[in-house]
């Protein structure tokens, strides 16, 4: 079967096309700049083709994709019938969507209802939908949620102290997001283990968005991040845990609405916001490195504010069996995982030097022979769980 998988931005489009089966990934590719001028970068196998073409709208672009796969020098398939199912990545399902399921019309219906939710990506996702089903016709749609996985979480987990009826009015609880990504790295770590039963893990996914989840025996019982991705970890934009009162003070200081307070906590606060240099955490390491005092504060909050969450989570699992680091900081920086791990020894982890500062793009476990925990380096692979749980509603071996 091969699953053309698509990530619809509210001006961009990632996708795939690949064999959920075989796990090959023929193609992948991104779009940028719709509405704009328009830029596609598509690779397959060791290829890359960039192509500056005009998208006006995401319908624009998905017809130069599907072009691009089966026409060009980017060819990759003879024909779109070759493409078996498609699986959209959803932001947001609210309490409505615990599962991947079949894209109907009540579930765009659903989806629409939950735009408020997540207002700069169910509009875009929605939209990916119903230009597939127009342009292939016929061909089976699957919705795969972020918020998905973190549907276990226990009431008293997920919900905020308010007065209970705006969540019972509004539906204002914590969701959390980046599931597809939880998923996989915890259960590759279940499967890393040598303990099959009461799994206790702990999944750091940090890159420009960051999140923290607690896994028990495959299930996530906490999560970072909450109504919306701006809670939780200090990220690339965004500025994480901050109390009410200090928004509150800031806005009357600045004289901000809500909108324009929101937009300096999502998109002027984080990692740029400390460091005024960058929101590339590579960036900022390197000023920090070249003396820049804002850098190395900046550096430390993130490293500081994972490991508060770490050791959070390590309570609420009732111990630890293995921390995982995914994502593109969680993955690539060796000082980041250095520092969260530091000082954690009292809770069974032991973090090997040599190990962590050894370069590889494979799962692979860096404590020490004697720690009582593992410390797991995971690569995620979002698209796959995408294309999987496509190929099972498509397949029925799930429904």
């Amino acid at each position: 079967m091969l699953v053309f998988i698509l990530n619809a931005g509210s001006s961009s489009l990632k996708y795939q096309l690949m064999n959920p089966v075989s796990k090959e990934v023929l193609a992948t590719g991104l779009c940028e700049r719709i509405g704009i001028d328009g830029v596609l970068k598509h690779e397959f196998g060791e290829n890359k083709l960039t192509l500056e073409v005009s998208m006006p709208t995401h319908k624009e672009a998905i017809e130069l994709v599907l072009k691009t796969l089966v026409e060009s020098e980017g060819k990759v398939i003879n024909s779109i019938d070759d493409i078996d199912a498609i699986g959209h990545r959803a932001v947001h399902g609210g309490e409505e969507f615990a599962s991947s399921v079949m894209v109907t019309p009540r579930v765009i219906e659903k989806m629409k209802e939950l735009i408020p939710l997540a207002p700069l990506h169910n509009p875009a996702n929605i939209m990916g939908m119903e230009i597939c089903a127009q342009l292939m016709p016929g061909k089976p749609n699957v919705a795969v949620f972020d918020t998905a996985f973190h549907q276990t979480m226990p009431d008293y987990a997920y919900m905020y102290a308010l007065p209970y009826d705006q969540y019972t009015k509004h539906g204002i609880r914590k969701y959390g997001f980046h599931g597809t990504s939880h998923f996989f790295v915890s259960n590759e770590a279940r499967g890393m283990l040598d303990k099959k039963h009461n799994t206790r893990v702990i999944v750091c996914h940090l890159g420009n968005g960051s999140s923290v989840s607690a896994v028990l025996n495959g299930k996530c019982i906490d999560t970072s991040m909450g109504l919306t991705p701006v809670q939780g970890l200090m990220m690339g934009t965004r500025a994480g845990d901050v109390g009410a009162g200090a928004i509150s003070y800031m806005m009357s200081q600045e004289n901000l609405t809500i909108d324009q307070a929101l937009d300096v906590m999502n998109k002027k606060s984080g990692i740029l916001g400390i460091s005024g240099k960058s929101s590339d955490l590579r960036e900022v390491l390197q000023g920090m490195q070249d003396g820049d005092d804002r850098c190395r504060l900046a550096v430390e909050m993130v490293a500081y504010n994972i490991k508060k969450y770490v050791g959070a989570y390590v309570a609420a699992l009732d111990g630890v069996d293995a921390l995982c680091f995914t994502g593109g900081i969680g993955e690539n920086s060796s000082l980041i995982r250095e520092i969260v791990c530091a000082g954690l020894d009292g809770m069974g982890l032991i973090l090997d030097p040599t190990k962590n500062n050894r370069r590889r793009s494979v799962a692979r476990d860096i404590a020490t022979n004697s720690s009582a925990a593992r410390i797991f380096v995971i690569p995620t692979n979002e698209e796959y769980v995408i294309a999987n749980d496509t190929y099972k509603l498509v397949s029925g071996i799930e429904k």
